[in-house]
């Protein structure tokens, strides 16, 4: 639990509302990397974003990133938390920590299905999945170097840098072989985009990392979780959130192609399309961002279950990679774009 009075004190030494009320933080999640409590204050709420105390020493910049694309959201289009302050003197709480608005509203995350109306109006569902996609569509079109994120990222070179770090990082991790590892590799090496344009990315774009409004129709009510983000190329983005979604979102086999139920939701060809839309940028290279993103994944969730020990929840991923790796390489060998 954080020292919820060194935390009111320096709440009053910057200004913030409800000098000399007292606190109250309740936890909200967290885990290694991360942890979040959400602060009452008087009449007012915010939420502060802090690592643990054995978090890796990394993440302490880490947090201060996150706190720079998020105050840079402010005041433009893209569902956001509220930037509200930041401190990173790690003397005053342990590590440094940020505080954001309190957002009214749902994870998928927290629930067992969808909340209602979602749950049982499949003609409400497809707004979910429009405003996933409309979310980084938004993200996008953000100026990140007039907001002074120039330095966020390295977005020469972001591809090739793609492959080569994350073959690296599979080689240090490597616990067996993967089928299609090489020929996904081969076939990134050999492809690019048709066009780059670099821009703001969250880096884990998916249903876990949004928050809704409650009740339909569906509003987006924040982006999360900016641990990943960095200036790439979004593309990216819409291919991670689409690499497993389904063409027939009408099939049974629609309730169990994700950790969320995708029955009644748009197609992938739609939900693409709506991004396009709202974007403006192109994806007829849409098949280029599938492959890596299946390929760059599968490797993330082998780390996972290289280092699973007991841990069920990372044993599960042992069959999900070569999956993964397979429909890579598979997409790949059988991919018009050329």
């Amino acid at each position: 639990m954080i020292d919820v009075a060194r935390l009111a004190d320096w709440m009053d030494g910057a200004g913030l509302p409800g000098k000399g009320e007292p606190i109250q933080a309740r936890f909200l999640s967290g885990g290694t990397q991360n942890e979040i409590y959400a602060i009452r204050r008087g009449e007012d709420r915010c939420v502060i974003r802090i690592p643990p105390p054995g978090a890796p020493p990394d993440r302490d910049k880490g947090i201060l990133r996150e706190w720079r694309i998020i105050e840079a959201l402010d005041g433009g289009e893209v569902p956001h938390t509220q930037a509200i302050a930041s401190c990173p003197d790690a003397s005053v709480l342990g590590r440094p920590f940020y505080l954001m608005g309190f957002i009214e509203g749902w994870s998928p995350m927290d629930q067992k299905g969808w909340p209602e109306p979602f749950n049982s109006d499949f003609d409400a569902r497809p707004g979910l999945a429009y405003q996933l996609a409309e979310g980084i569509a938004l993200l996008s079109k953000v100026d990140w170097r007039a907001k002074g994120l120039h330095d966020l990222g390295r977005p020469d070179g972001f591809h090739e840098r793609q492959v080569e770090r994350w073959t690296g990082f599979f080689e240090r991790i490597k616990g067996r072989e993967l089928e299609g590892l090489d020929v996904a590799t081969a076939w990134l090496r050999t492809h690019r985009p048709l066009d780059f344009i670099p821009g703001l990315m969250h880096g884990d774009y998916q249903f876990a990392n949004v928050m809704y409004r409650a009740g339909a129709p569906a509003r987006l009510a924040a982006i999360v979780d900016w641990e990943m983000g960095t200036v790439g190329d979004p593309k990216l983005d819409l291919a991670w959130m689409v690499q497993s979604w389904p063409e027939d979102t009408s099939a049974p086999e629609a309730a169990e192609a994700s950790y969320v139920d995708l029955q009644g939701m748009p197609s992938r060809s739609q939900l693409v399309a709506h991004y396009a839309q709202v974007s403006g940028r192109q994806v007829d290279d849409l098949d280029y961002y599938l492959v890596l993103a299946k390929w760059k994944l599968a490797i993330v969730l082998e780390q996972g279950f290289q280092r699973a020990g007991d841990d069920e929840k990372l044993l599960a991923f042992g069959p999900i990679v070569p999956e993964l790796m397979r429909s890579a390489a598979e997409l790949a060998e059988t991919s018009d774009y050329r």
